[in-house]
């Protein structure tokens, strides 16, 4: 019965109305929200994969791929915001699982979100580090490459890891990762008001790269806009397909904001705004870069660590300043891309806690600052590691398909619920039921299909040890399945 159990919606409603020392503070205007759904998603898209996939799998067609990803993603976003504006509650996809599809598909999926926001958050700080570094080479800095390299790679042709010749930690992704964690436990408000700030100097300069790119774009690079097909997933219509689940990983982060939606003034009316219009406006930012950065060099140059950098390069002589612009703008907006994703993963641990799968440790809030300050020092400690001894490519591909497996899950949880519950109040709600749910399943659907099968085995493995741990904990301690047990308390 247990495994079967959804949270009444009333309960939860309730849930997130509690005010006191021991719940979070709701301090996020819409403006706030839009930022973190932003913060979150312009960094490593425009800043690292961009140049990968357009090399590798679509050419200047990725900018198809960016539709086709921003796609899925909207499809997606429509559900996730009726949920949000319903369930305004810590906790994202894992809630809304929990309201409709039952207590383990519930647990599946927040044991899944850990690989969208932890192993994000190190995903992005690895690229974090190259930037940084590359920016203090230019100022006549130079690190050791051995405290700036992780000491393993994975090969994919192996299946395998490798030492990595003279690595021993990345430290700088290590430290970015601590210093963010550090802020998210000071409090909310104060980590949306550095957000704002990155934000604005990375969305600047991100529109003064395109506006000098498109005025010495040559042509001749976008011929032809869709490469010969030369295998699977390599140019051709599968290129473009294989690039958008490539590219899918710079969309991750509009959904974070969901995971804020109990520290939101007026959740109902700003939540929607703040994943949709972040989602709307990243996505013609993404389609606008990708057009100039095929412009201005050929998408072969492309495949390096920085391919916004190798694309100003070809601006002429007296616009090369943009180059260390860019790098600036890199190595800030990545960093706020970590500071949202380590927020999103305390707050998912936080409601799994409240209902009882985790133990109660994992919902304590701060006395004095009211954030989750034990799941959030967690969750920055074990990205710190995996980000300063782990590959950015493995990492990488377990997000994607940790995050595509979330939307598949909303968007089946909006078809159930319209027909389990129509009389439910929404004050969002997802137009054209059921055929936009449909279209989130299949379009995300879709691009895990046409991810790697290594990426399906290791989320198959880490799901099978997420059943362990919810058969030997989660089922017997869980408030909702076991309904005599007492609530946990919160705070100190």
């Amino acid at each position: 019965m247990a495994l079967s159990s959804t949270k009444n919606i009333a309960q939860i409603q309730a849930e997130a109305s509690e005010e006191g020392q021991h719940t979070l503070k709701r301090t996020l205007s819409a403006t706030n929200l839009v930022m973190l759904g932003i913060g979150a998603i312009i960094g490593a898209g425009i800043f690292v994969l961009t140049g990968t996939a357009a090399a590798n799998n679509a050419g200047p067609a990725v900018v198809w791929s960016f539709v086709l990803a921003g796609v899925g993603c909207l499809f997606a976003g429509l559900c996730y915001a009726e949920f949000a504006s319903m369930i305004p509650v810590a906790g994202s996809a894992y809630t809304y699982a929990y309201a409709t599809l039952g207590e383990f598909v519930a647990w599946i999926i927040g044991w899944d979100l850990i690989l969208e926001y932890l192993f994000g958050a190190s995903t992005v700080a690895v690229g974090w580090s190259g930037y940084f570094v590359a920016l203090l080479g230019k100022l006549g800095i130079n690190l050791p490459a051995a405290y700036t390299t992780a000491p393993l790679r994975y090969v994919e042709t192996t299946h395998a890891f490798e030492r990595v010749a003279g690595g021993v930690i990345n430290l700088p992704a290590i430290l970015l990762t601590l210093v963010m964690t550090a802020l998210l436990v000071v409090g909310i408000k104060e980590s949306a008001r550095f957000n704002n700030l990155i934000v604005f100097v990375k969305v600047a300069i991100v529109f003064l790269v395109i506006g000098f790119g498109f005025m010495f774009v040559n042509a001749d690079n976008w011929t032809p806009f869709v490469p010969a097909q030369e295998g699977p997933g390599r140019f051709g219509f599968s290129g473009i397909v294989r690039a958008a689940g490539v590219v899918f990983f710079a969309y991750i982060g509009f959904d974070a904001v969901s995971t804020a939606a109990q520290e939101a003034k007026n959740p109902q009316r700003d939540m929607p705004i703040g994943m949709l219009g972040s989602l709307a406006f990243c996505t013609i930012l993404y389609i606008l870069m990708s057009l100039v950065m095929t412009g201005l060099v050929p998408y072969q140059q492309l495949n390096v660590p920085h391919p916004v950098d190798v694309a100003v390069r070809a601006l002429p002589a007296n616009l090369q300043w943009i180059g260390l612009i860019v790098d600036v703008g890199a190595v800030a907006g990545l960093a706020s891309v970590v500071l949202v994703m380590l927020m999103g993963q305390p707050r998912v641990f936080f409601s799994m806690a409240r209902d009882g799968l985790l133990p109660p440790v994992f919902g304590k809030v701060h006395p004095r600052f009211q954030t989750p300050y034990v799941t959030t020092i967690l969750t920055g400690t074990i990205a710190a590691v995996v980000a300063g001894f782990f590959p950015i490519n493995l990492l990488g591909e377990l997000v994607s398909i940790g995050t595509l497996f979330a939307f598949v899950v909303v968007s089946a949880g909006i078809l159930m619920l319209r027909y389990k519950r129509p009389e439910l109040p929404r004050p969002f709600r997802t137009p054209l039921v059921p055929l936009v749910p449909l279209l989130g399943i299949g379009v995300c659907g879709y691009l895990m299909y046409n991810l790697p099968v290594d990426t399906w085995y290791r989320l198959v493995a880490w799901l099978v040890l997420g059943v362990v741990i919810y058969m030997l904990y989660g089922r017997t301690h869980s408030r909702v399945g076991n309904p005599g047990r007492v609530a946990p308390v919160m705070g100190d």
